[in-house]
């Protein structure tokens, strides 16, 4: 850890500060992806919980023992009070900025090999949506990290933060490397996060985020074939970590990688690994149900990781 790192933490109230992400997702099983057209479908459980990406990496560095800090726009409304909810029976701080359009919302489809196709209203955002620079600039002052989630206010806050001196990190989910409104983000990040998904040239668009931007980590998740880190200028291919036990669901899987690197990255540990312990983390939400919102704990991410390096 270097000097100045270790002089924030001892000083710090907070070890991460996420932004955004916060919402109410449903979650449908579904007998098979692509689904195709019927009428109507039996399916076996269909639930209403708190947890979109802000929520899900919140909770996973909380579990990891790091101090964490949330903070978005919410409406008060039902969905309002479930994430309200979630975050004070696990433990989380929670600033809520009022969101007039209500609380962000999404409809998961989630088939039986655990794969997810997500439906997001976005009728609830609206363009004059913002995350007050005081409450941005007074809890960034006070934090190690700041998570940012590619909401559009979010993307108004980042010079505040990039203004106190705060590292960032984003995650661009499955950006295609093209479309402008992820380059706010993906160039004003210290640490950039993203999903092979939709990317024609991986290795191309991790090198154009680190050309164009401050971004010294990139990080781009591949599933079940593993991560790819660029660091140095050098591209490292991280092999999968297999589940402890069978996949049921992805959701919530990329944002548990992030939680585990950042876990790692914050104690000064090495990039590769940082991401041993997001494949770790994202392997262990994959045995998690999506209507649950269970995230490895510290001693069992570092008990795994030193069963690893034994093997």
């Amino acid at each position: 850890m270097s000097a100045e790192r270790a002089e924030t933490a001892e000083t710090a109230e907070t070890d991460v500060l996420v932004l955004g992400g916060a919402g109410v997702d449903t979650i449908v099983y579904v007998p098979e992806l692509p689904l195709p057209y019927a009428d109507s479908y039996m399916v076996p459980r269909v639930e209403t919980r708190a947890g979109q990406t802000g929520n899900f990496v919140a909770l996973g560095l909380h579990a990891l023992g790091l101090r964490t800090h949330h903070l978005d726009m919410i409406g008060d409304d039902d969905a309002g009070d479930l994430v309200r909810a979630l975050c004070a029976e696990r433990g989380v701080a929670f600033t809520e900025v009022h969101q007039s359009g209500g609380t962000k919302r999404a409809v998961n489809l989630v088939g039986p090999d655990g794969r997810r196709l997500s439906l997001y209203d976005n009728s609830r955002s609206l363009p004059e949506d913002r995350l007050p620079e005081a409450t941005v600039r007074e809890l960034a002052a006070v934090s190690r990290h700041a998570h940012v989630s590619i909401t559009h206010p979010c993307g108004y806050a980042l010079p505040v933060l990039r203004a106190t001196g705060v590292t960032v990190s984003t995650d661009l989910h499955n950006w295609d490397g093209e479309q402008e409104y992820h380059e706010t983000f993906a160039h004003q990040a210290d640490l950039v996060f993203l999903s092979t998904t939709a990317l024609a040239d991986p290795e191309r668009t991790m090198r154009r985020v680190v050309e164009r931007g401050r971004a010294q980590v990139v990080v781009a998740t591949a599933g079940a074939e593993g991560s790819y880190l660029l660091v140095e200028d050098r591209l490292t291919h991280v092999p999968a970590v297999a589940p402890p036990t069978p996949v049921v669901d992805s959701n919530g899987a990329g944002d548990a990688y992030a939680a585990g690197f950042l876990f790692g990255w914050l104690a000064g540990e090495p990039p590769l690994r940082c991401a041993q312990y997001g494949a770790i983390a994202g392997a262990f939400a994959c045995t998690v149900p999506a209507t649950a919102s269970d995230s490895i704990g510290r001693d069992e991410l570092l008990a795994r990781a030193a069963e690893l390096e034994t093997a």
